[in-house]
């Protein structure tokens, strides 16, 4: 079942990034022309500094058997729709588990018109999901992926996970 992207149901994983939120002050600046939503997630890095990237992701198609998860266990991972596909939705799939993804604890959510999220270090997640075409994101995240990076390939004795829209 695919939930619906809210603070609240997201906080085990990471952070909603939208201006929708009332829990983080919003001032103007720049003689009031800019509205600044101020520090709506932290960014997380050890070791490495933080980065600025734009990922092109290209649908896998729908629905989706989800059969690996990875996790960034130095950093946290933001992901902010932009461009001409910015309003489309996107799904973010995640679990909780230690030291491997736990299936009962998987979740997924539909990531709605003018939000994005940012996971929390350590959290297993599924790589982008995005409904159809190709989509553009602003990603910050740790530099030096290589070193910051755990994959998780399903046993073959799992049931089948599907993400079905």
């Amino acid at each position: 079942e695919i939930e619906e992207l809210t603070q609240a149901a997201f906080a085990p994983f990471g952070d909603v990034l939208t201006t929708g939120r009332s829990d983080h002050p919003t001032y103007p600046i720049n003689d009031g022309y800019t509205q600044r939503f101020h520090a709506l997630s932290p960014v997380s890095v050890q070791g490495e500094a933080a980065i600025l990237s734009i990922f092109e992701t290209e649908s896998f198609g729908l629905p989706l058997q989800i059969k690996m998860l990875e996790r960034h266990p130095k950093g946290s991972q933001a992901f902010m729709p932009i461009g001409d596909k910015a309003l489309q939705d996107f799904y973010v799939v995640v679990a909780t588990g230690e030291p491997a993804p736990a299936r009962a604890g998987l979740r997924a959510f539909r990531v709605g018109p003018g939000q994005g999220v940012n996971i929390h270090p350590g959290v297993w997640h599924h790589p982008n999901i995005v409904s159809q075409g190709r989509q553009r994101f602003l990603v910050v995240d740790r530099a030096d992926p290589a070193s910051n990076l755990e994959e998780y390939v399903f046993p073959a004795d799992w049931a089948a996970v599907w993400l079905r829209p």
